[in-house]
């Protein structure tokens, strides 16, 4: 019996330490199978920002990041000047300011002018003389009552006068002034300077009451309505820029108002720095941006449907990236609680905030799920809090 009794003994010991191994195994498996699942009550979750939906397709591009400037074509940089020079009598403009085509821009003085103007009003008064004389001469000649060289001489010194007549109005009108005026008698040593388009002052490089040249330029002007970016790409980027390419950018001091360019010429000479420069026409007009202001950009060089999901929804824990899969209402007691499962994710490329991924776990169906989102941090910093309590985000 004695022995009997130790054997019951020492079966009951092994049974029991046995149900013990089995007990820690299960549990550990349960905490492993659960450790990245995350239940929230409806109350819980009317207190966060998240919002869970189907994760949808878009054209996701390649792109190269780049920088470059604002800039004009050499046709869209004007330089004012003023044939036979003068003084600078009057202007107000600074560089930065906006002008309209037709708008005074400056004023001029030169007592050349007057002598322009007189020339003009001689020719004029000449006119009808010379004109009168050519056709009696003419009428002369036609009854052969005087030679064919006096009428001749007649003929020449009118036409020649006619010609000096056109040669003096282009004159005038170069120089700001209008014929039809100085022929009412209004002669002014001073003219006005008209902008010839509409556009920005980009420098001006006189002031009021000094003297200039005939090739001394007065002002430079830009025209806004064509500006374009240039951007710089290096060589081992450039054989996959093609153009009709879709050019996103932004100013440095504007980091998240984005634009649009779309690549119109791609250069053919590379630099010292091993860089191309590709030139890029600006989707809509933009009064902000100036000549000379520096953009970072980005160049989609291919574009592809691919799912994808807000940045927000992407959060990152021990150096992996996750989102956050919606499993669902269900009820426990009383409550309704709404579950969510943690999967690790790999990022592809990043366009206007939406991130193109797929899930580590093949086996997940995107294309199926919902997810979250937004606030997903919210969901993994209950995680984790649960998680130093030792329980599983419950």
């Amino acid at each position: 019996m004695k022995k009997i009794y130790i054997i019951t003994v020492l079966t009951t010991l092994f049974m029991t330490v046995g149900c013990k191994d089995n007990t820690q195994t299960i549990v550990e498996e349960d905490h492993a199978e659960n450790e990245n699942r995350i239940e929230l009550t409806d109350a819980q979750l009317a207190q966060t920002n998240i919002v869970i939906g189907k994760v949808e397709k878009r054209q996701i591009g390649k792109e190269i990041i780049v920088n470059g400037m604002i800039e004009v074509p050499p046709q869209g940089n004007i330089s004012i000047t003023v044939p036979y020079g003068g003084f600078l009598k009057y202007t107000q403009m600074l560089p930065g300011s906006r002008i309209k085509k037709g708008q005074v821009i400056a004023t001029v003085e030169n007592p050349e002018f007057i002598d322009f103007q007189r020339e003009y009003m001689e020719a004029l008064a000449n006119n009808d003389y010379l004109k009168a004389d050519f056709e009696r001469q003419e009428t002369l000649n036609t009854e052969n009552v005087t030679s064919s060289k006096v009428f001749q001489k007649s003929k020449s010194m009118y036409l020649t006068n006619q010609a000096n007549i056109k040669a003096l109005e282009s004159k005038l009108r170069l120089i700001g002034l209008n014929p039809t005026s100085v022929k009412k008698g209004n002669i002014s040593t001073v003219v006005n300077i008209y902008s010839p388009i509409n556009g920005v002052v980009r420098e001006v490089y006189i002031n009021t009451g000094k003297y200039f040249n005939p090739q001394d330029v007065l002002m430079d002007i830009t025209d806004a309505s064509d500006l374009h970016v240039e951007l710089n790409v290096y060589e081992d980027d450039i054989h996959s820029v093609r153009n009709g390419q879709r050019i996103r950018f932004r100013l440095a001091n504007a980091p998240e108002n984005w634009m649009e360019a779309e690549v119109f010429l791609i250069g053919n000479n590379v630099r010292e720095d091993r860089s191309i420069t590709i030139h890029g026409h600006l989707k809509e007009k933009n009064d902000e941006l100036l000549p000379g202001m520096f953009v970072n950009a980005a160049i989609e060089v291919e574009a592809t449907e691919q799912y994808a999901i807000p940045e927000e929804a992407i959060v990152r824990f021990e150096g992996k990236q996750y989102v956050f899969k919606s499993l669902g209402k269900r009820k426990e007691g009383e409550s309704s609680m709404n579950d969510f499962e943690m999967l690790e994710i790999t990022k592809g490329n990043e366009e206007e905030g939406f991130i193109a991924f797929n899930f580590v776990d093949e086996t997940q169906d995107i294309s199926t799920m919902e997810v979250v989102l937004k606030d997903a941090f919210t969901l993994l910093a209950k995680a984790k809090n649960s998680e130093d309590e030792g329980g599983h985000g419950h």
